[in-house]
């Protein structure tokens, strides 16, 4: 997990599908993506590898197939 001051200067986006505030967002940071509560900002954040990140996607993609 990240500290919330490292977050300050990164761009983080949420899903276009979200309602109010029940999602989560997500941001690119050096090397790693990172996820946070869009409800709890300066809550924790969970940081994942590249590798990691594309591999989430490979599933989601074939999961929705």
């Amino acid at each position: 997990m990240t500290k919330p001051q490292q977050q300050d200067s990164l761009l983080w986006k949420k899903s276009s599908a979200s309602r109010d505030d029940a999602c989560v967002e997500v941001a690119q940071g050096q090397e790693m993506m990172l996820v946070r509560d869009s409800k709890d900002p300066q809550g924790p954040v969970l940081a994942f590898s590249m590798t990691q990140w594309k591999a989430f996607q490979n599933n989601l993609y074939w999961w929705q197939l």
